[in-house]
This record gives structure tokens, sequence and C-alpha cells, in this order.
């Protein structure tokens, strides 16, 4: 049965890269987790095994580690650009670069000896982003994971349809909690247009999906994942797509009747926080007269 090649790519993953910028004796760290995947003209190599068009995923990696020291990391937005440039403007048979980065974020810690140069490692999220470059236009799309949120009152859940298998209550004051993965995509996509200041743009968007998270009262989970798409939306031109994953870490009140204790939230409940199974919440919130463009599978970006 005659076959045909489909969609391919190759490179290098997980590259860990750590940047010390020596300020005088302050000093700034970028932690980076760089995975670089390169994609053109690669059928030969597939039929006949011939390498001539392929750059060694080796190199790939060395040039991160290059980079690194010859630019210099001002945000993980610029840096994957710098790379995919590279990748597609230096060889031939490349047509497409895709760069994903992983930014993991530490935190100085204040002391009274000598020099600013001490720092732990914080813990709230992961920064994203995925820079893609086909030698004629971009796109960016930056977010985060595994920044867990919750509020411990303002959420109900009631009114919803019940068959001869539901058994759940309806709360009409609960926790609401959830483990935030997003993603957000850039309206700049070609030089020509003036460059977001990425370092500006991650800080104030997840200022406002932290904002929206808690001033939203809410009555379903899929409400407040769409009061946190919108806020950004609405604040950051720059954004044209937000895409949000929420599993729904629930928490259920414990019966504490067999022991004569009443369990409420009106003087100060315990709960059973259960970590699966969840209620899975997916939704994309787009700025008018875009079309989606993220994958709903977040772990595929």
């Amino acid at each position: 049965m005659p076959t045909i090649l489909g969609q391919n790519q190759y490179g290098k993953a997980e590259n860990r890269v750590v940047k010390i910028t020596r300020d005088g004796a302050t000093h700034h760290i970028k932690d980076l987790n760089v995975s670089v995947s390169l994609s053109g003209d690669m059928d030969e190599v597939h039929h006949s095994g011939s390498n001539a068009n392929v750059l060694p995923t080796d190199t790939t990696k060395n040039t991160v580690y290059a980079f690194a020291k010859e630019y210099g990391i001002e945000s993980a937005e610029q840096f994957g650009i710098h790379l995919a440039r590279h990748f597609v403007t230096s060889q031939e048979p490349i047509h497409r670069a895709r760069i994903r980065v992983e930014e993991y974020a530490w935190e100085r810690i204040e002391h009274s000896g000598k020099g600013a140069h001490s720092f732990v490692r914080k813990g709230q999220e992961t920064r994203l982003t995925q820079i893609t470059y086909d030698g004629s236009s971009w796109e960016v799309v930056s977010g985060l994971k595994d920044l867990v949120v919750m509020n411990s009152t303002d959420s109900e859940f009631w009114g919803y349809l019940k068959d001869g298998y539901t058994t759940l209550k309806e709360a009409h004051d609960r926790i609401l909690a959830t483990e935030v993965s997003g993603r957000w995509r850039f309206g700049w996509s070609d030089d020509g247009q003036p460059m977001p200041d990425w370092e500006e743009s991650y800080t104030q968007t997840k200022r406002h999906l932290l904002q929206a998270f808690a001033e939203t009262y809410s009555l379903s989970l899929q409400q407040t994942l769409y009061s946190m798409g919108a806020r950004i939306i609405d604040n950051r031109s720059e954004m044209d797509e937000v895409r949000f994953s929420l599993p729904n870490k629930h928490h259920f009140l414990v019966d504490l009747e067999p022991f004569d204790l009443t369990n409420d939230t009106a003087d100060g409940a315990v709960y059973f926080a259960a970590d699966r199974p969840y209620g899975l919440i997916e939704a994309t919130v787009l700025r008018d007269g875009q079309e989606a463009r993220i994958p709903m599978d977040l772990t595929n970006l």
C-alpha cells in the first residue's frame, strides 16, 4: 500500500539554562527550560536516511546556551524570538521553528549581609511561552500553569440539571478552588508591528486574572473562567485570545453527624479536599472578530 510522509519535526527538548546577570553586588536570575523544534525540507532524511538537510539537535542545544550568553535573556518571549529567527534564517532547509519555554521564578532573600545574591525559588506558578516563526510571520502564545487559587466563600452551585443518578446537593456557600492553566495569544505577528513589552504584559495579565477570580461572585466555575478571560481581553490590547483549563479542586463538607457535631459554613466548616475525580472546565475567550487558534488541549502547546 503506498504511503506518504505527513507532518514532521525534530529538535532538542528541555535544555535547562540558568543565566546570572551581575549588576555590581546585585545579581539577577533567569531560569529557563527551552525546547527547540524544527521543520522544513526533511523528506529525504525520512525516506533514505540522508542527513544533508538536518541540523544536529546537539547544535540546537549549543545555540541555546550560546545565545543566553551572547544576547542575554531579557524575557522568555524575546529569547525565543532570537532563537526562532536564527534557525529559520540561517539554514535554508529549515522553514519553521517552534520554541517552547518554561520559566521558573526566583525571589530575592533580603538579609543583612553584603550583596544581593541570595534567592529562594518561588512556587506560585510556572511561566510559559511558545514562539513559532516561518520566515515571514510570528505567533507568540504565552501563559502559565500550576497557579492554585481559592475563594473560601462567594461561590454557589445550584439549579443544575438532575436525573436519577444525581446525588450532589445544591450549595449556596462553598469553597471554589482551581489550579489555573492558561494561555494567551498576542496580536503581534510581524516585525513591522511594535513588539509588546513581554515582562510588563505577563505581570499585568496575571494581575488581571487573579483580580477577576477574587472579585467574581461565582455561580459556576464557567462564569469565573469567562470573567478572567474577558478582563484580560478588555484590559490588555496586545491580546487577541485567552484560553483557560480549570480543574475544579473540590472541597466537600465532612459528615460529622456520627460524632454529634454540626458542620456548616456559618460557624467554620471542616472540608475534605478531594484530588480526584475532578470537574474540568475549559473555554476560550476571544476579542471580537478573532478566531480561536490555541489548541483545546493545552498540554500540546
